[in-house]
């Protein structure tokens, strides 16, 4: 069989399951990325679950997202992830160190491997020829713990690039095209790989800029082949040992095809207030602008700061213009200042602030109230600058230089100078690994202490789904609702992370700020429900928006369908997410209708659609759930956590068994057992006898015949 990269990665890491799609998988994770708007909750999970060292071949975990210091919280924060990657073994990236994306592109990325993250943007690593993947917190935790993340089969969709980008036309305005095509929701069930000659002229950065933002597609990942360009950005960071290469077979086939000709592309810009919002730059020129925002992960590169320095080189930015300048790793930062881009961003007016993802989250930055804002940030949600009322545009880093100069929303082509054509990336760029601590030894790790400051609250017990469920509708949405409605990120929030009860007096408050004070009433009665629309909890992966509404009593998110990850999130967390059989029945619900469940540990199990009833009005809705059989079980069980607790516990209980079990063929500890206790043969000596310490009567015997059920 021919395959394409996809398809290689998934079947070198299949554990379970078959490549059909809309099937479930399971898949070897070989690395994790946690960054600290999430790794705290994850750090909790390992604690709550009793891991006790990473199983992975490399667990990073990135402070990026909470550098703001204001108080004691995220400082606090920062000390407990500290704690926590030396007591399980992972990576530490300080504060300062630079965005996760970028960095574990630079340090940790190995091509062929499988990367899953804590954020939804950790597929910019599928630029290096990985399986970059986001996922919930307590996913990456479980794949910490070395268990399988199991997702549906998606659909591979090959996208050909042909030619060359033009002058003033540069990767982000690929992604733009491809969200300008299919909007937020085209990638849904998806996997993108590009390939076709047109990669020859992209960078690994490049494609890292593209990969980035098919999350606002709503894939599953993007998939990039590792080549010559890949062993060459290894290279150039010391590590051409890792790389592999990785490439389509000949003749390969995809579900679903795209072609997009390179040459024929023009400067484009997503308008307020979602990243599929895209047009022309030349359909909104003239627009007045208050800010233009250069970084962030989605055009985290060197050719990205430093193309803006030479279009303002000598210059000066309009009048009234919050030009802010993010870099993306101290690494990168290093390189600018060698290279004096620094010094004309900043004889421009230009404002530096660290390295980190900053504005991007919400964290500082934040435009003033009813003014544009210009960015080269992955989204523009509602809110998710910082400012509730916010108007945010999003563009390439040509786009955001021109518009700086004029003040207005300027088509960069019409700027009277020439492209600066002949930036590259550092031959040899400067590789600084002092901010990113090594794992400790295991012995040594053993005997560290979690550092647990004022702030971080323990994750509370979760009890079992209940067969019957009398719940009222809280609230009743519409189409695209994203996490950072449910809840918003930025300084107000985040920084109770790790205080669950504090943080979930934000959860909708965008849409209804009464909703927490009625949550919290209804909690003790039974919990309530929600309804949604279409795409249901797109964008961030941020398993708050799924754990915090589970703290105040959600039990039920029934939506017309839903984005891949809050789905994910909200069946961990033990929040059974239903669909409507019949999309127009979400017409006949209102807010405060009361939803009556009933058999539902029967029900569940059996059947995939099944009844609910409309109390009060004789009205039944039919309703499916898309849970696998595992999931049937997560979800009974009240969420991930208690099963792999259970799951934990009997690992510790078989292990302790196995250590007692001695095999009389070689005198070794090496009898080993199964998930249930059965026992195994030797595994020093492939011997087929066992004796148990103290045993007078030891005997040598077949498998089949000494099996039993260890205590």
């Amino acid at each position: 069989m021919k395959m394409n990269v996809t398809q290689k990665l998934i079947q070198s890491h299949l554990v379970s399951g078959e490549m059909v799609a809309g099937e479930e998988i399971g898949l070897k994770i070989d690395q994790t990325l946690t960054q600290d708007a999430t790794g705290t909750m994850v750090m909790l999970e390992l604690e709550a679950m009793g891991v006790d060292r990473a199983k992975t071949e490399a667990s990073a975990q990135y402070v990026d997202h909470n550098v703001i210091q204001v108080d004691n919280k995220n400082a606090d924060d920062h000390l407990f992830l500290k704690s926590a990657t030396e007591r399980f073994g992972l990576y530490y990236s300080q504060p300062g160190n630079g965005v996760s994306h970028p960095v574990h592109m630079q340090r940790l990325a190995v091509p062929g491997k499988t990367l899953l993250g804590s954020d939804s943007h950790t597929c910019a690593n599928g630029c290096m020829g990985m399986l970059a993947m986001g996922a919930g917190g307590l996913d990456v935790a479980l794949a910490i713990a070395g268990e399988p993340i199991y997702i549906k089969m998606p659909q591979v969709w090959g996208v050909r690039l042909t030619g060359k980008l033009p002058d003033w036309v540069s990767a982000k305005d690929v992604i733009l095209e491809m969200l300008r095509r299919h909007d937020v929701k085209g990638g849904v069930g998806k996997i993108i790989e590009y390939y076709g000659p047109g990669l020859d002229n992209l960078s690994a950065m490049d494609r890292h800029v593209i990969a980035n933002m098919g999350a606002e597609l709503g894939a599953t990942t993007t998939v990039f082949p590792s080549d010559q360009e890949v062993r060459r950005f290894l290279g150039t960071q010391g590590r051409e040992d890792d790389w592999v290469e990785l490439l389509a077979d000949e003749g390969a086939e995809y579900d679903l095809h795209d072609e997009i000709d390179l040459s024929a592309l023009e400067p484009l810009i997503a308008k307020p207030s979602s990243p599929g919002n895209v047009v022309p730059v030349s359909e909104v020129e003239g627009t007045e602008i208050y800010q233009s925002y250069i970084g962030s992960s989605a055009n985290p590169g060197y050719r990205d700061f430093a193309v803006v320095a030479r279009i303002v080189d000598g210059k000066r930015i309009a009048p009234g213009v919050s030009f802010d300048i993010n870099p993306t790793s101290r690494q990168l930062l290093t390189d600018l200042v060698k290279e004096s881009h620094i010094a004309s961003l900043l004889q421009s007016g230009a404002r530096l602030h660290q390295a980190g993802c900053n504005g991007c989250i919400g964290m500082g930055q934040a435009p003033a109230t009813g003014r544009n804002s210009l960015r080269t940030t992955p989204r523009n949600f509602p809110g998710r600058s910082g400012t509730l009322e916010d108007s945010v545009f999003l563009c390439s880093p040509e786009t955001a230089a021109a518009s700086a100069l004029t003040g207005v929303i300027t088509d960069p082509r019409s700027l009277d100078m020439p492209y600066p054509t002949d930036i590259e990336d550092p031959k040899e760029p400067t590789v600084d690994t002092k901010l990113l601590a090594e794992p400790l030894p295991y012995e040594e790790a053993k005997k560290v202490e979690l550092y647990k400051g004022p702030n971080i609250a323990l994750i509370p017990e979760m009890d079992e789904l209940q067969d019957a469920l009398d719940i009222p509708i809280l609230l009743k949405m519409g189409n695209n609702i994203s996490t950072d409605e449910i809840l918003a990120g930025g300084a107000r929030v985040l920084p109770f992370r790790s205080n669950l009860p504090e943080i979930s007096k934000f959860l909708f408050e965008i849409i209804d700020p009464s909703y927490y004070e009625r949550a919290m009433e209804q909690r003790n009665a039974g919990g309530h429900a929600i309804v949604g629309g279409y795409n249901y909890g797109q964008g961030s992966s941020r398993e708050h928006a799924a754990l915090a509404p589970r703290y105040v009593g959600l039990r039920v998110a029934l939506a017309k369908d839903f984005a891949r990850i809050h789905w994910q999130n909200l069946v961990n967390f033990g929040i059974l997410p239903l669909t409507f059989a019949n999309p127009d029945d979400y017409d006949s619900l209102e807010e405060g209708d009361v939803l009556q469940l009933t058999d539902l540990k029967e029900t569940i199990p059996a059947v995939n659609e099944f009844y609910i009833g409309v109390k009060g009005t004789g009205r039944k809705i039919l309703v499916r759930h898309a849970l696998s059989r595992r999931q049937v079980e997560v979800m009974l069980k009240g969420g991930m956590i208690n099963w792999a607790k259970e799951r934990q516990e009997k690992e510790k209980k078989r292990k302790g068994a196995d250590d007692k079990m001695e095999c009389r063929a070689c005198q070794g500890t090496g009898m080993r057992a199964d998930e249930e206790g059965w026992q195994y043969a030797c595994t020093v000596c492939n011997g087929k006898g066992y004796i148990e310490p103290g045993d007078e009567e030891a005997r040598v015997a077949d498998v089949d015949e000494t099996k039993r059920i260890l205590d």
